[in-house]
């Protein structure tokens, strides 16, 4: 990238940063980069004070030595990922910027955004200008007064307000004064609570008057501080707590405590000290974050919950002070999944998050399984007294019905955006939850009753294997079985593989000596796991997706297994015209989901299933047995089984079945320790995988349109790999395609295609004329070697890869 350009990942969203050693405090030697850097840490508590308020910005393109420019509307050049909100001018409706996650922030500053300033209002639900949520005196020193004159006029006006029932908290302004802010419940308007600031400054000016002016008149402002009462108005704003000031110093405004405020010494501070302090004492304006006036205002996010509820008609909490019931600072949030039978059957999922449980209605449950989805539709947030309700709501009130406790605990946050939420809950000991990561991703809509998607993810934190869970089962009645779960006897988490690791040739043959000689050809197919009930074998794939119904000639009938009851693992393959299997092949078979579409498929590229491991047999679970007995068993299981059924040898020599595999022009060989127990959902160094060819799973993010002989079709597609960073840009493959796999890309490419470039470290040249697309499908390469840069040389498409999600793509050595 030219100059100092980066392209950077923060909170899931991609950025480019420019110029970052650009001065914009030429007196402090203040870098762009360390003003991101400020807006990133301090992010946690000036975000509260921001949401959901429209944001006006003085921008410092070229330093503080220079004039600003204010920016109201939103530059055409923002991201889109930018929330915004019209507000209505007389010179006409201009879009302000939301801010709610760090990745605005860091937007904004990226464009010298120094000054957020923002109103006492924030939105309504319906897009609106809400009544002030809080009150605000901007306490301005005249000539011949300073801080020591603002902080005793502020606490002059701390005494009124306390006697008006109002708290106020102190803010130094990062430029001369001080500002005062109470919290105020939503009930009036901001003309109205002008009108009662400005009679509270004429109080204390009738009072004080050789120090306190009302008056905005310059000639009567010196040796006093201005009470600037206007600062009220609906139209007007004050400097955000926690913004930096635009002054020769790289101060900002800074929440402090009334005991600062008696020290004589007091002074403004700069970003360093109030990141310094935030670490120290946390947020001196807590109280008024996200919701000023605490979360039972008209105005809060508990307004749609206390109107939909008559605390003398529910047995429901309808508490005074939600914020009472919040969990300190420091310790893990708590979750609640209530059973809710209402109306229809359902389960509550609540997350404690800003002194509310934020909720959601999930029709069927937690999904037990990393491969279903389920629905999860946003309702109003609850106060954190739900998080132990058990009880009976009276019928014909809102949500009339019985709700019981399923599974309750805490959780750790990972991600907290508007539009996903990946955590990790930890349910009772011996709850039917345990601990397992989960992701809310919205789909349509926003705020209450939007439509969400609940998704297990593949790994936990740590990005190990993360075993399948239990059904939800309701309480009253047992949860119908959806027609592609596994049989009762066998839960889901059982189904997850064992998965081998990467070796050269020289490590697998010394370890098979170690060992004792064990080599299984790859056969260059695609994972399976079968579960036999005696009659029927049904089939899951690595992802866990339940495929039996693409595979008849396995599935459709009596595979003939010699057991009542087997759990097996092995690879589906496909055979071509020399009867070598060929992954290539099998693309014509594993997409197909319509049964017409399969039976033509099917006479035309029949399959075979070649079983190499068995994991239970009659009800036992035989997986902690060594291999060399498991073969056995599996050997005996299927030496009468149907002819599209196989059991392969094993190589007892490393070099014999390398050379089997080249002649058959397959991918590798599988090196094994006999005496290994089967781990399901590991990827063990038990198992080594020798490759002949080098193959690479890739992430597909974007595409180049054809040229020539494939115009107005694909020409190339642009891959990566995940890393720590994003996804990091491997390559064009731009080879190896048939005309119905070029059109099968483009039907399921064209629906993900998008404006954001989900790459990282793309070069220019390749960017140029790309079309994205959200990076959501993963498919394989043959390809000679990576670039000292980590881009493919060489790479031929080998097929889509639907048994794999793009967080299990890891690059191969």
């Amino acid at each position: 990238m030219p100059g100092d350009e980066q392209l950077v990942q923060i909170g899931g969203r991609r950025l480019r940063l420019t110029r970052l050693d650009k001065v914009l405090y030429p007196a402090a030697g203040t870098t762009k980069g360390e003003v991101i850097d400020y807006y990133t840490r301090i992010a946690p508590l000036l975000i509260p004070h921001l949401t959901g308020r429209p944001v006006t910005r003085l921008r410092f393109p070229d330093g503080v030595d220079h004039a600003p420019f204010m920016a109201k509307d939103l530059e055409p050049g923002a991201p889109d990922w930018v929330h915004r909100m019209p507000v209505a001018h007389t010179t006409g409706t201009k879009a302000y910027p939301l801010v709610g996650d760090v990745p605005t922030l860091v937007y904004l500053a990226q464009v010298a955004s120094l000054e957020l300033h923002t109103p006492q209002w924030r939105f309504t639900p319906e897009g609106e200008r809400g009544n002030p949520d809080r009150l605000v005196l901007d306490l301005d020193p005249g000539p011949g007064t300073g801080l020591a004159e603002c902080a005793q006029v502020a606490r002059w006006a701390r005494a009124i307000l306390v006697g008006m029932g109002l708290e106020p908290h102190p803010v130094t302004s990062g430029s001369k004064g001080i500002h005062l802010y109470a919290g105020l419940d939503g009930a009036q308007t901001s003309d109205q609570i002008v009108a009662v600031a400005k009679a509270l400054a004429q109080a204390l000016e009738a009072d004080h008057p050789d120090l306190v002016v009302s008056r905005m008149a310059k000639e009567a402002r010196t040796g006093r501080v201005l009470i600037d009462w206007s600062q009220n108005n609906g139209s007007k704003t004050t400097i955000a707590p926690y913004s930096l000031r635009g002054r020769a110093q790289p101060w900002a405004a800074a929440p402090r405590t009334w005991d600062e405020l008696d020290d004589p010494a007091l002074s403004q501070l700069t970003f360093t000290e109030v990141l310094e302090r935030a670490e120290r004492i946390g947020d001196p304006l807590g109280a008024l974050g996200f919701r000023a006036g605490g979360r039972s205002a008209a105005s809060g996010p508990l307004s749609a919950y206390i109107a939909k509820r008559d605390p003398a008609r529910t047995p429901e909490p309808v508490p005074d002070n939600p914020l009472a019931a919040a969990t300190p600072a420091g310790q893990q949030p708590r979750f609640v999944i209530q059973e809710h039978h209402a109306r229809r059957l359902h389960w509550d999922l609540r997350l404690e998050h800003e002194g509310v449980f934020v909720s959601w209605a999930v029709p069927r449950g937690v999904p037990a399984t990393t491969g279903r989805n389920g629905l999860a539709v946003m309702t109003e947030d609850h106060p954190l007294e739900y998080g132990s309700f058990e009880g009976a709501i009276p019928r014909g009130e809102y949500g009339g019905g019985t709700v019981t406790i399923w599974d309750d605990g805490r959780y750790d946050a990972e991600k907290w955006r508007d539009d996903e939420v990946i955590f990790t809950v930890h349910g009772r000991p011996g709850g039917p939850l345990g601990s397992v990561r989960l992701a809310l991703i919205r789909t349509q809509g926003s705020g209450e009753k939007s439509s969400w998607l609940l998704h297990r993810m593949k790994t936990d934190a740590e990005g190990r294997p993360q075993p399948d869970g239990q059904p939800v089962v309701a309480s009253a009645q047992a949860d119908p079985v959806a027609p592609d779960s596994p049989p009762a006897a066998v839960p889901r988490r059982e189904l997850a593989p064992m998965l081998s690791t990467t070796a050269a040739r020289a490590l697998a043959r010394a370890t098979a000596g170690r060992w004792g000689p064990w080599a299984e050809v790859k056969w260059d197919g695609i994972r399976a796991i079968g579960v036999w009930d005696g009659t029927r074998l049904r089939l899951y794939a690595r992802s866990g997706t339940d495929v039996t119904a693409r595979y008849p000639e396995l599935s459709g009938v009596d595979a003939r297994l010699a057991a009542a009851s087997a759990v097996v693992d092995g690879e589906i393959i496909a055979l071509d015209a020399r009867g070598v299997p060929s992954f290539t092949r099998l693309q014509n078979r594993m997409h197909l989901t319509k049964p017409r579409e399969i039976a033509a498929e099917q006479a035309r590229t029949p399959v075979r299933l070649h079983l190499f491991d068995v994991l239970r047999v009659d009800g036992a679970d035989v997986a902690a047995r060594p291999l060399r007995e498991r073969r056995a068993l599996l050997e005996r299981l299927a030496a009468d089984a149907i002819g599209e059924i196989a059991v392969p040898p094993v190589f007892d020599d490393v070099d014999a079945a390398l050379a089997t595999s080249a002649r058959l022009g397959l991918e590798g060989i599988v090196v094994k320790n006999p005496a290994s127990a089967y781990r399901r959902g590991v990827r063990s160094p038990d198992w080594l995988k020798v490759k002949l060819t080098r193959t690479q799973e890739v992430v597909i993010g974007g595409i180049r349109p054809g040229r020539g002989g494939r115009a107005g079709s694909i020409g190339s597609l642009l891959v990566g790999v995940p890393e720590s960073d994003g996804l990091r840009y491997a390559g064009r493959v731009g080879t190896g395609f048939s005309d119905s796999m070029l059109a099968r890309l483009d039907e399921v490419l064209a629906p993900l295609r998008t404006e954001a470039n989900p790459f990282v470290g793309v070069p220019d040249a390749d960017a140029r004329d790309a079309l994205w697309v959200r990076p959501e499908l993963v498919g394989e390469v043959e390809f000679a070697q990576f670039t000292p840069g980590g881009i493919l040389r060489h790479a031929s498409w080998r097929g889509l890869r639907p048994d794999k999600a793009p967080d299990q793509v890891r690059r191969e050595e």
